[in-house]
């Protein structure tokens, strides 16, 4: 006989679980709306995209592993492909960058490198399973890198809606700092543990980098 599917128990995983859902879903709305909109960039909208999906797929299997009891093998298999997610995320998110910073040709060429990159991350992943460190660095090392281009595009007037793109990526570090404390927690109305403000945070800083796409994909060339 099967075990039956349970919902967590503990206040604050739960609200993590609910914090990861919503957090797909804007993720999710936003790749829809990079899609829909007219564009001088349709390749640059559909990289976004795919960068979007991978995050809103990450999130969603982040809802399912902290909202349900399972079995420890088939919570194994969901972080599994959680990281996959992350790290092709990542890697597409550093192409982006790339094509804002140095073109079209730029990011067509780093695009499979980048992405041998973020599987090797999920390799890494395989042989050190329990080690969260690990993505802290590969996602530092991409963020730091986009937030200084876009700080240079953004200075120097050359790429449309770039502030906001640096503000998005500002964000996100500081969503990842707090993640990575394991310490940081919060109790309003609910408790929220490192993971659910970490959720919360990194939405601000996905509405910033969608108002940044937004002017950026209007703008003529």
């Amino acid at each position: 006989m099967s075990q039956p599917i349970e919902l967590i128990d503990i206040p604050a995983e739960q609200t993590t679980a609910v914090t990861d859902l919503f957090l797909a879903v804007i993720a999710f709305l936003v790749l829809i709306y990079l899609l829909q909109i007219d564009q001088y960039y349709p390749w640059k909208a559909h990289l976004w995209a795919w960068a979007f999906a991978g995050l809103s797929l990450a999130a969603a299997l982040g809802a399912v592993a902290h909202g349900f009891k399972a079995f420890p093998v088939a919570k194994n298999k969901i972080w599994r492909l959680l990281f996959l997610s992350l790290g092709l995320t990542v890697a597409l998110f550093t192409v982006g960058a790339i094509f804002d910073i140095w073109g079209i040709t730029a990011a067509q060429t780093a695009l499979p490198l980048m992405l041998a990159i973020g599987l090797a991350f999920f390799g890494a992943t395989l042989i050190w399973p329990n080690n969260f460190f690990i993505f802290v660095i590969y996602q530092a090392m991409a963020m730091l890198f986009a937030l200084l281009g876009y700080g240079w595009l953004a200075l120097t007037g050359q790429l449309a809606g770039a502030w906001f793109m640096v503000g998005g990526i500002f964000i996100t570090l500081l969503a990842a700092a707090v993640q990575a404390s394991g310490k940081i927690s919060l109790r309003f109305i609910w408790e929220f543990d490192h993971n659910g403000l970490y959720h919360l945070i990194q939405m601000v800083g996905i509405i910033l980098l969608a108002l940044g796409l937004r002017a950026s994909l209007l703008a003529a060339p």
